[in-house]
């Protein structure tokens, strides 16, 4: 394990007290949870990637959505987010905000291609099937191909940081 590996570990290691509050189910889990954060902090999406911010996040989020209960205010979804609905929220918010090129990204999205995009949707029809069989038309779902190769772009950067700490 390189010098980066260790310091990356001693930062986000927070042992099974961390794993029981945020629900991990095992470290690999809580690694590619803390890349993703890793990678929205390069992006730009957060100041802080670690599991206290987190936590801290959740907690205000939590105080927003009482202060709004209390206000008789309207407030979809959950009342309280345990930690971790919270975390899984926020990688899902992360990914999909990474995948639709969200103008607060830092990040040099290259062009895809029509013929990319078409590849993919070629390569990958079963997900743009119909539940009687039959088939979306391109046309129909362009932009959906083009946030699904954005997500696999999303996939490799976080297998890029995890390679780094390996």
């Amino acid at each position: 394990q390189g010098k980066k590996g260790i310091i990356f570990m001693e930062k986000y290691s927070l042992g099974e007290a961390a794993m029981n509050n945020f629900h991990f189910s095992n470290e690999t889990e809580k690694k590619y949870a803390l890349a993703c954060l890793e990678f929205a902090k390069i992006i730009g999406l957060i100041d802080d990637s670690s599991l206290d911010a987190v936590e801290k996040r959740c907690k205000a989020e939590n105080e927003k959505r009482r202060i709004q209960t209390e206000n008789g205010e309207t407030d979809y979804g959950l009342v309280e987010f345990p930690l971790s609905v919270n975390l899984d929220y926020e990688l899902t918010r992360i990914k999909l905000d990474f995948a639709s090129e969200k103008k607060e990204i830092n990040y040099s999205f290259a062009p895809i291609s029509k013929k990319e995009k078409k590849e993919f949707y070629k390569n990958n029809t079963d997900l743009f099937t119909r539940y009687g069989g039959d088939k979306f038309r391109f046309k129909e779902v362009d932009m959906i191909v083009a946030k699904k190769i954005r997500e696999e772009q999303f996939e490799n950067e976080i297998k890029n940081i995890l390679h780094k700490f390996d």
